[in-house]
């Protein structure tokens, strides 16, 4: 299973970005997710989906500014974030897991992307 993150660049305080995630090989239903670590910080949970959709779990700093998504079609899942501030800067990862979920806890994922950076300036 290979995933492929992409999407990250330079915003603004306030700007927008679509983070994508193309799952590719091994076909399963899954449970996906998106982390961030920012320099100097451990790696953290962003966003979860459950692997039919129907149920997706937030970080507070993210409650209410992203959304995650799914288009099964394109095995591609999505993190659209708005109102990005300056503290969301980090490299964005997603990761897969061979469950129903949401998945919160790091170690219950079994695949891992890249990341991809986000910057947001002030």
């Amino acid at each position: 299973v290979q995933l492929q993150a992409s999407g990250g660049g330079l915003v603004q305080a306030g700007g927008s970005l679509r983070l994508s995630c193309v799952v590719s090989g091994r076909t399963f239903s899954y449970a996906a997710g998106w982390y961030r670590q920012a320099p100097g910080k451990e790696r953290e949970f962003v966003a979860a989906i459950s692997w039919n959709d129907d149920s997706t779990a937030y970080a507070d700093s993210a409650k209410g500014r992203f959304t995650i998504s799914r288009d099964s079609t394109k095995n591609t899942v999505y993190l659209q974030m708005n109102s990005l501030k300056p503290e969301d800067t980090a490299v964005y990862y997603c990761a897969v897991a061979e469950e129903r979920g949401p998945v919160t806890r790091q170690k219950r994922y079994d695949y891992w992307g890249q990341g991809t950076l986000v910057t947001v300036s002030s």
